[in-house]
């Protein structure tokens, strides 16, 4: 596979492509509402009546607003000035209406309103080819200019450039901690590879997509809709660090994501874009899945690295670091799924342009995922710096019959819930650490007046406890003992001497845990006293 070939394959793809496109999404909130049964339909119903040389019906992947699942987009290339069409909640009912308008019908179906805030607000980067490219075609990824970086990354820069674009452009991890990219990459490149005295320069690639934040599923959209953008991204981050294989660690609950990450990866080996001499350059990489069996701890790396190895999936004290000593004690660098998904946007446009996107410290964008009480469900992709009052009033378009957004909780089981009066914060690692939460991986849940935000941090605190793997006292036994006070202060059976003691424990297990799951989760309890500290007193009294 060269460029020339490579552009080939590009120029097919956008050349056979018919005048009118019909977009269904296919990814699992479509697939679960029925966009199975829509697709079939649309499929019979062009047939039907003749339009099978002027219409394409393509699979794609998330459109964004799972809300009103399934979702059909129409394109039309052949009309001058035509703006696309969003058809929302279809059904195969009313499959033939939306046909009929495409032959000039006066017939009127309900459209989604592409100008409204969810959509106009968004800058993707991430999801730039999110419910446009077929995420099982590796051709419609190419046509999208997949590959293209990793083909002038391999033929045009030196290791240590790409790294430096990295590092300049100011991308860092998604996976919740913030750390800078470009340094993590910089480490492991610098690192020889020198496992158990073996003296081997062997490195790994690992791909974090154990995504578990209760309401959280940005990873498994990037996954479901363009699953080649991640591929490409690990390939040249391990190209940048010098190594030469990788591992995507991805949860059983994920079996779409899975599938369609299984059928590109055997494409681009099929195309020589993972394997061995890729574009024709002495850089070899291969990478392979691993299906992890749902334990939250797995998202902490060092546990993670463990599962990989066929252990048991619990954590260990750093250092050394997995950028020194990772899987099987090679040195091993960890991103998560969006980390990477940022890779080939900034070889493509450039170090500078991504830079220019965000706060002074938060480079860039975040795609979030809205659940909880909010009228528009679903996942976004927006500039950091944005606030949460934007997010949620006006892209999310507030609580659900007229309600009030009470708390939005941030950062998963390790975040903290802010409350409506500090909305006009703006969404980046530093602001969201001074309120007392965190930005994770990118879930977002809203609540309104009628939380309870004792039982909130309860529910989250019930769920850190079910997934302490055990292995250290403070967190196994600590968050039973929280789950147990905040359950007591719930039903309204607590003193005074019961929260002051709530309050020790979650400070205990914070400092003395041994990893990033137990000193976090105390996070929730922490946030809701210092916001809503009279609702606990209430209890109490």
């Amino acid at each position: 596979m060269d460029l020339t070939e490579l552009q080939e394959i590009a120029h097919k793809e956008r050349t056979n492509s018919k005048p009118t496109r019909i977009r269904c999404c296919m990814a699992a909130g479509c697939l679960s509402s029925g966009a199975v049964a829509v697709k079939e339909s649309l499929e019979k119903t062009k047939a039907e009546i003749g339009l099978t040389d002027k219409v394409e019906v393509r699979s794609v992947g998330c459109m964004g607003l799972c809300c009103q699942a399934p979702l059909v987009q129409v394109d039309r290339s052949e009309v001058q000035g035509f703006i696309p069409l969003l058809y929302e909640k279809v059904t195969p009912e009313i499959v033939s209406s939306i046909v009929a308008e495409l032959q000039g019908d006066e017939i009127k179906v309900q459209k989604g309103d592409l100008n409204q805030p969810f959509f106009t607000k968004q800058l993707p980067i991430v999801l730039e080819n999110s419910g446009k490219v077929d995420p099982e075609r590796i051709e419609s990824y190419i046509a999208a200019d997949g590959y293209q970086a990793l083909y002038h990354v391999l033929r045009d820069r030196t290791p240590t450039e790409v790294v430096d674009d990295i590092t300049r452009s100011g991308l860092r991890g998604r996976g919740g901690a913030g750390y800078p990219t470009g340094v993590k990459w910089a480490t492991v490149a610098k690192a020889k590879g020198d496992a158990y005295g073996a003296h081997s320069e062997r490195k790994f690639v690992i791909c974090n997509a154990d995504e578990g934040d209760p309401g959280a599923f940005m990873d498994r959209s990037v996954l479901e809709s363009d699953p080649h953008r991640v591929l490409e991204g690990m390939a040249i981050a391990a190209y940048s660090v010098g190594a030469n294989q990788g591992y995507i660690y991805i949860r059983a609950e994920y079996p779409i994501a899975i599938n369609r990450l299984q059928i590109a990866i055997r494409q681009a080996q099929r195309l020589g874009l993972l394997g061995s001499n890729i574009f024709d350059s002495p850089f070899d990489f291969k990478i392979d899945i691993r299906i992890g069996a749902g334990a939250y701890v797995c998202g902490e790396e060092t546990a993670l690295m463990a599962s990989i190895e066929g252990k048991r999936g619990t954590p260990h004290p750093r250092p050394p670091y997995p950028a020194e000593s990772g899987l099987w004690g090679f040195p091993t660098l960890i991103n998560n799924v969006e980390t990477y998904a940022n890779v080939p946007w900034i070889i493509r446009k450039g170090a500078d342009v991504f830079a220019s996107i965000g706060t002074e410290k938060s480079k860039g964008t975040k795609v979030f995922a809205l659940a909880g009480k909010i009228k528009n469900t679903g996942i976004i992709e927006v500039p950091m710096g944005t606030t949460l009052r934007q997010i949620v009033e006006e892209m999310g378009g507030g609580v659900p019959d007229g309600g009030t957004a009470k708390a939005v909780q941030t950062g998963g089981p390790s975040g903290g819930c802010i409350p409506a009066s500090a909305f006009d914060s703006a969404v980046d690692y530093e602001s969201l650490t001074q309120l007392g939460s965190m930005m994770g991986s990118g879930g977002m849940i809203v609540m309104d007046e009628s939380s309870n935000m004792v039982d909130v941090a309860r529910f989250f605190m019930e769920f850190c406890m079910d997934e302490s793997c055990g292995k250290c006292i403070p967190c196994r036994v600590g968050t039973v003992q929280l789950y147990k006070l905040l359950t007591k202060i719930s039903e309204g059976k607590a003193s005074f001497a019961d929260l002051e003691l709530l309050e020790e424990l979650c400070d205990m297990v914070k400092h003395t845990s041994l990893c990033g799951l137990g000193q976090s989760a105390p996070n929730p309890v922490f946030s809701t006293l210092r916001y809503f500290r009279d609702e606990y007193l209430t209890l109490i009294k």
